[in-house]
């Protein structure tokens, strides 16, 4: 991966939308290369999908929640059982596997705070698995799908 590459990879990231021209132009090369580092990125897995960034405030999606889940036992069967139960919950839009204690960090979406209590009482407490969770209320989005930095600073 070289500054070109970097380059696309910057603008795709601040607008997903760029025509192959428009981004071929920004980065200074005629479009016929452009496509190409484009599609070796898609292709190598550099990029992963395009999509849209959608308001969750504005689709009636207004509280959020941190979860830290401490498993009451962390063999491979459970921990895959739960990772497989966990991404079949939509509320969840991040999911995240730690080291040391707790196990997990989820990051959970609902309309308001009774939803949430209902999911956590009737879906993440009966998750395989799980010894106990720990929610903490988003007050704030600080920031919020920012690019990726480079790499080197």
């Amino acid at each position: 991966m070289d500054a070109i590459d970097r380059k696309i990879l910057a603008l795709l990231q601040m607008d997903g939308r760029l025509t192959v021209t428009e981004l071929a132009t920004r980065v200074g090369l005629s479009v016929s290369p452009c496509h190409r580092r484009l599609r070796e990125l898609e292709r190598t897995g550099v990029i992963r999908g395009y999509r849209a960034l959608v308001d969750p405030t504005a689709v009636g999606l207004t509280f959020q929640a941190l979860v830290f889940v401490t498993m009451r036992q962390e063999d491979r069967a459970t921990l895959l059982g739960f990772e497989a139960a966990v991404a079949a919950v939509p509320q969840v839009v991040q999911a995240q596997r730690l080291f040391g204690d707790p196990d997990y960090l989820l990051r959970v979406v609902t309309a308001d705070l009774a939803a949430y209590q209902r999911l956590e009482d009737d879906v993440l407490s009966a998750l395989p698995g799980v010894q106990r969770l720990n929610s903490t209320l988003v007050m704030k989005q600080v920031v919020d799908d920012r690019p990726l930095p480079h790499p080197r600073g």
